[in-house]
């Protein structure tokens, strides 16, 4: 019975955090229009039924504004992450299965980025690519695979000197004959949870980039930029400007987390009896 109460919760967990995200995406992308019209008329309204954010110093919406950003942040995270994901199954899998050499380059390439903070990191090639959509994505694209690569490369290793592989390779198999048909299927739940949890970093480090002024320009109403431009407010008592769409991020994140969790106790067989 306990069991079972524990399968539904995380079950409920993840329907909860998937709703969630889809809600805010679906909105955030119907309301391009509306996070972008101005009206004097409406300027610095504090929350209330009509608009339960507020509204800005233009007569923007506050709440239109949040989710347009937050689905824009969503959609950014997810496609970095699924690159940066691809990139650590690769060269984790390269760097267990094809020798020693391939191995050290790998294994330095990991070293190297992990020991550059991912913010300064992805400033740099940001700011090399000219700044932008394109330079943000493939930035924080290019700084988060390491922790999964490493995690892969030490999955390998432990299946690679499994009885079965053993036998493959005694059988004349090729090494990538090996890792596509015998390794890959073993892979794939600890890359799916670690493609999920690689989401709210994503999401976290664009918004950091964007707030300092080095990710997507300011005619987009992402969430750094709503958070950098309500910053300049906040001393005249305009703090619904930034503490809502503050909370939303962090409750964004914190959904991507419950998410990952969710997936990493469904798809591991022994997480199921903690």
């Amino acid at each position: 019975m306990k069991m079972g109460n524990r399968r539904i919760r995380v079950l409920a967990g993840l329907g909860f955090s998937l709703t969630f995200l889809a809600v805010v995406c679906i909105w955030g992308s119907l309301s391009t229009e509306t996070a972008r019209v101005t009206d004097f008329s409406r300027v610095n309204i504090p929350p209330c039924l009509r608009y339960p954010f507020g509204t800005d110093w233009l007569g923007r919406d506050m709440l239109a504004r949040t989710l347009k950003g937050l689905s824009m942040s969503i959609w950014i995270g997810i496609l970095s992450a699924a690159v940066s994901a691809a990139v650590a199954l690769v060269l984790g899998i390269t760097s267990a299965t094809m020798g020693k050499a391939a191995d050290s380059v790998i294994s330095f390439l990991i070293d190297l980025i992990m020991g550059v903070p991912h913010i300064l990191l992805l400033i740099l090639i940001s700011v090399a690519l000219g700044k932008g959509l394109r330079g943000v994505i493939i930035g924080v694209s290019l700084t988060h695979w390491p922790s999964l690569a490493r995690l892969i490369r030490a999955e390998v290793i432990q299946l690679r000197e499994s009885p079965y592989i053993q036998i493959a390779r005694r059988l004349g198999k090729g090494r990538w004959y090996i890792a596509g048909k015998h390794m890959l299927p073993h892979l794939i739940p600890q890359f799916i949870v670690g493609l999920v949890l690689l989401f709210p970093h994503a999401i976290l480090h664009e918004s950091s980039v964007t707030f300092l002024g080095f990710g997507l320009s300011t005619e987009q109403p992402a969430i750094g930029i709503v958070l950098s431009e309500a910053m300049k407010y906040l001393v005249t008592g305009k703090w619904w400007l930034a503490l809502f769409p503050g909370l939303l991020l962090v409750f964004t994140v914190v959904m991507f987390y419950v998410m990952g969790e969710s997936l990493r106790k469904l798809l591991d067989p022994n997480s199921v009896h903690q």
